[in-house]
């Protein structure tokens, strides 16, 4: 049994603000708002049916790996985005000194 995720094609609508995969005529985002050198993480959403692939996981972490590369401090604001750093704490440096998450 293949237990490996598949790997999902995210793009950055820098014009909506927001990371998206779409897959199977849905969409599934991470949303955010760029202010000077911060990105902050609004919403993370997964149509239900969608849900437990994985989606949510790979769009905070290419979205981490986006501010990573840009410079940007993260404020985690959406509780998906705060919860992942939390488990992932090679990002915990990204987030704005002070913000709690």
């Amino acid at each position: 049994m293949d237990t490996e995720k598949k790997v999902y094609a995210i793009k950055n609508n820098e014009a909506l603000g927001q990371f998206e995969i779409c897959e199977s005529g849905y969409l599934a985002v991470a949303e955010y708002r760029r202010v000077k050198n911060r990105i902050i993480f609004t919403h993370t959403e997964v149509p239900p049916e969608l849900e437990g692939k994985g989606m949510a996981s790979q769009l905070a972490k290419t979205a981490l790996d986006f501010a990573r590369e840009e410079g940007l401090e993260v404020m985690p604001l959406c509780p998906f985005i705060a919860a992942y750093i939390r488990r992932h704490q090679e990002y915990a440096s990204l987030v704005l000194p002070g913000f709690r998450y």
